[in-house]
């Protein structure tokens, strides 16, 4: 802490000069309220972002970045944060049936556990599971005000795990004495889903709070051309809530909550069967907030924790209860931004993550005692800084470095470097550098299959890319280049029945015998290319589309040596139109195509490409009231994202939104 607080003091003492006087720092905190500003095309007002930990103008950020707000979040009539995610540019999706069931997000080809999940600024990835990332299939819309993606190697403020990109959840804050929110909406397979929020500001409070629910009857997980019959249901509860209270002119306290708790009937790859899991998360975070220096110094103490529970039944078994786990996340971190002067600024912070999980799965006979649980722990420390000048007028360049020291795998430093330039032409010049590193999971580590001498993954990668816009922003088109290179990437190797390995041996047994384990064997590099555009020709008229050819090939010595990582095509793009009528009717429709790709690193088994059409429209009854309907996978295309688990077919829904 002593560098730390040398730091401060050295900062402190910069003289303030003319040009910072009037200068304040940018917030530190990843669920900054953000707005927009005041810039030369008053037709075109300032992007703010925050999935970089400081609230910025989107056109100073060097890194790819897609930022969804209230708006796109409502015009796509989304029920699942994944479906959003989804039709932006480099990202695919994996998902063992409907909703509620399996579901592993990749960004530019990455592993599914290399992408850091946020919400409302505290990181929501499960310590318990095998890899230690998270499970989109219970992440919901709900309350959401804004949804960011970060694309590209992001540890240097993200730390472990952000080697594919981050995502980046905020739910708002309110800016009258009263506001609120509803949608609820019903349709195909008796699915219901209904959402409210209400919050307001109080003297020197501001508060809101939250929740959806969710339900549905859903699909067989396995799909019906391998026998699947039953229908796999799903049903989730949410809540959602926020704090601020003013302890001083220059003193806000801040309180953030998240819970989730779900329930979904899933299928064995043979085929159906009554299993269920329940699935509980809770997110919370209690910090402080204080600027000085008249807002040239701002300053965020903050604790996060995190608890996932997860838990598997099989009703048919005499002990019911097939697999217990639970992960904790305990985060104390202090994150500072520093306004140099009116064009150098500088951000900095220190983190200490501890991390523990317990795993067991108990065996059906209730003859057989229920083994002791697994378990691990894990504490890293970190500090980073970084420092961004505006050298010209719109040209930021960026550096920054972090360094982890990790209980077990001791000290590991990264850096990145970035330039972003935004020309008078309406160019904007990107190119961003930056590399990752993930320690072993505990449960790589500690559970039945670990193996503790492997090593933390590593990356490195950089991208480039330019947009421009035309006509005051109703025209904007962009492109970019992305690389990244992965090495010591941890696979799971399987034993056959007669492998003499000693690592297909139980640790500390010589005669109990395992299915597998992780090792440090697989090597991969990604690259490819995204573009997008979007127009508005006319008023109210909206078209928008992205391409992505994603290049992700295993580089591991071997037989699948440039072969395709498995589940990851190679081709997608999206496109949409929308149009608002001028009597109130907005009608749209929006189309994903995804290549084919492969299931197994063999390649093998193949999934074939598919194409989906939806349909939507909303029209206003009222100033504050809408009712909107839509219909997903207009053509009842049959696809799989994974080999034998089925996917939606046509969907129907309506409701209503309510904002006031």
């Amino acid at each position: 802490m002593s560098t730390l607080t040398a730091l401060v003091f050295l900062l402190s003492s910069v003289p303030l000069g003319d040009a910072a006087a009037d200068q304040t720092a940018p917030p530190p905190d990843a669920a900054a309220t953000t707005g927009t500003a005041a810039t030369d095309e008053p037709d075109r007002p300032d992007i703010f972002v925050t999935a970089t930990r400081l609230a910025l103008p989107l056109d100073k950020v060097a890194a790819s970045i897609t930022a969804l707000d209230k708006a796109a979040i409502d015009r796509a009539q989304d029920i699942g944060v994944t479906e959003l995610l989804l039709r932006t540019p480099g990202v695919s999706m994996s998902r063992n049936g409907g909703y509620g069931t399996s579901t592993s997000l990749r960004i530019r080809g990455a592993e599914s556990d290399q992408t850091v999940v946020v919400i409302d600024g505290v990181k929501l990835n499960d310590p318990s599971s095998a890899g230690g990332g998270y499970n989109f299939a219970n992440l919901l819309v709900g309350d959401a005000s804004r949804i960011e993606i970060l694309r590209g190697p992001q540890s240097i403020l993200w730390g472990s795990q952000a080697i594919g990109g981050v995502v980046n959840v905020v739910t708002p804050l309110p800016t009258k004495a009263m506001e609120g929110s509803f949608d609820i909406e019903a349709g195909s397979r008796d699915t219901v889903s209904a959402r409210a929020a209400i919050g307001g500001v109080s003297g020197p409070l501001r508060w809101r709070i939250g929740g959806q629910s969710f339900t549905t009857a859903g699909i067989s997980a396995i799909a019906p051309a391998f026998g699947g019959r039953e229908a796999d249901g799903y049903h989730n509860r949410q809540l959602t809530g926020r704090a601020e209270i003013a302890l001083a002119a220059s003193l806000v306290a801040d309180l953030r909550g998240y819970y989730s708790s779900g329930r979904n009937a899933f299928d064995a790859f043979s085929g159906d069967n009554p299993a269920y899991g329940t699935n509980r998360e809770f997110v919370g975070y209690a910090g402080l907030r204080l600027d000085l220096l008249d807002g040239r110094f701002r300053n965020r103490i903050g604790y996060g924790y995190t608890d996932t529970d997860r838990d598997n039944f099989d009703p048919r078994l005499p002990r019911t209860r097939t697999f217990d786990s639970a992960g904790r996340n305990q985060r104390l971190e202090y994150q500072g931004s520093f306004a140099i002067s009116d064009t150098w600024t500088a951000q900095f912070g220190v983190e200490n993550e501890r991390s523990r999980f317990r795993s067991v799965s108990p065996p059906s006979s209730l003859a057989v005692p229920i083994p002791p649980a697994v378990r691990g722990r894990a504490e890293i420390s970190s500090v980073y800084g970084q420092l961004s000048a505006e050298l010209l007028t719109g040209l930021t360049l960026t550096v920054g470095v972090r360094h982890d020291d990790h209980n077990r795998f001791g000290g590991q430093t990264l850096g990145s470097a970035g330039a972003v330039w935004a020309l008078p032409t309406g160019t904007v010049l990107r190119a961003n550098y930056g590399e990752g590193f993930k320690a072993p999971t505990l449960y790589q580590l500690f559970s039945e299959y670990g193996n503790q001498a492997l090593n933390p993954e590593r990356a490195h990668g950089w991208d480039a890319g330019v947009e421009q816009h035309f006509l005051d922003g109703r025209i904007r088109l962009g492109g970019a280049w992305f690389e990244r290179t992965t090495r010591d990437q941890i696979i799971f190797n399987s034993c056959s029945a007669t492998s003499s390995l000693p690592l297909c041996l139980q640790p500390g047994s010589t005669t109990i015998r395992r299915s597998g384990y992780y090792q440090n064997v697989a090597r991969a590099k990604a690259h490819g290319i995204e573009a997008q555009a979007s127009v508005e020709p006319v008023k109210g008229l909206i078209l928008d589309g992205n391409y992505s050819w994603t290049v992700a090939e295993d580089r591991s010595p071997g037989a699948n040596f440039g072969r395709w990582l498995p589940r990851r095509p190679r081709n997608q793009a999206n496109a949409s139109i929308s149009y608002a009528w001028p009597f109130g009717l907005t009608t749209g429709a929006a189309l994903r195509w995804s290549g084919h790709s492969f299931d197994n690193a063999s390649n093998t088994q193949r999934l074939d490409g598919y194409t989906l059409v939806d349909l939507r429209a909303e029209v206003a009854l009222h100033d504050n009231l809408r009712l909107f309907a839509r219909v997903e996978n207009l053509f009842d295309e049959s696809y799989m994202t994974a080999y034998r688990y089925g996917s939606l077919g046509r969907s129907v829904y309506a409701g209503l939104r309510g904002r006031f």
